[in-house]
């Protein structure tokens, strides 16, 4: 996510690296405890040994993608089994730390490029296309499905998994930087709570359950429910943010 080079970054190994990202945070503010207290920290972690063996931030998110599509291909083309489940599991909570790590090392260098940051987002609209398209193969190859109603559920929360990816996105671009600077909050812990269904973090749990095809759809059909929730409740909540007459 960055074209900086190396000599931007803080000299000394692994634990001065680290000390400097832990420094260099962003805030905790609209982001579930699975990210504040799982990703973020192994992101961290992965950043600083990135920087120790002189990774770009690039590098970075291309390896994200490789290890998070291994696990979805995986989904895709190999029979369910429990011990599927915890590879799978392995490989995508790997490439979600990783997604974290790359722009912390950009931070660490000095700050991210636009190409490092399209480059991330495009992986990430990939692999939220990806991941349920995967699922959508393995009901269709290997699930004795109790009706053909359940292959429409992957395509569905694909669906408003994209819009929620989108739509906080482009809320995030759009909205007004002007204005008076607000004063700052401290990070909610009931919403961090409340966010924990739409966490990629907890989206990676369900794959453990890969061995128990009935207890996978069940999951799967919370989840998908819990975005549909998310979307209606943000959606109307992100328009009216935009709507909102900007202030001098």
């Amino acid at each position: 996510m960055s074209s900086t080079t190396r000599a931007d970054a803080p000299s000394g190994g692994f634990r001065t690296a680290l000390s400097a990202l832990r420094a260099a945070q962003k805030t905790s503010r609209g982001v579930s405890l699975y990210s504040r207290y799982v990703n973020r920290p192994l992101g961290r972690v992965l950043a600083a040994a990135a920087h120790r063996v002189g990774l770009t931030p690039n590098l970075v998110t291309l390896a994200s993608a490789v290890c998070s599509f291994a696990g979805i291909a995986a989904v895709a083309l190999v029979r369910p089994s429990w011990g599927l489940g915890v590879a799978v599991w392995a490989a995508l909570v790997v490439g979600f730390a990783l997604d974290s790590a790359d722009g912390q090392l950009a931070r660490l260098r000095g700050g991210g490029s636009p190409a490092g940051e399209w480059l991330d987002h495009v992986v990430d609209c990939a692999k939220i296309v990806a991941v349920h398209a995967a699922v959508l193969i393995s009901f269709h190859r290997f699930g004795a499905l109790p009706g053909e109603g359940w292959l429409v559920l992957p395509l569905a929360f694909q669906l408003v998994a994209v819009l929620v990816f989108f739509g906080g996105l482009l809320t995030d671009k759009l909205r007004p930087r002007g204005g008076r600077a607000r004063a700052a909050r401290p990070p909610s812990t009931w919403r961090a709570v409340a966010l924990l269904p739409v966490d990629y973090g907890v989206f990676c749990l369900l794959f453990l359950l890969l061995g128990g095809p009935e207890l996978f759809r069940a999951a799967y059909a919370v989840l998908f429910g819990c975005y549909a929730l998310f979307l209606v409740a943000f959606g109307g909540k992100w328009f009216r943010e935009l709507s909102a007459p900007t202030r001098a």
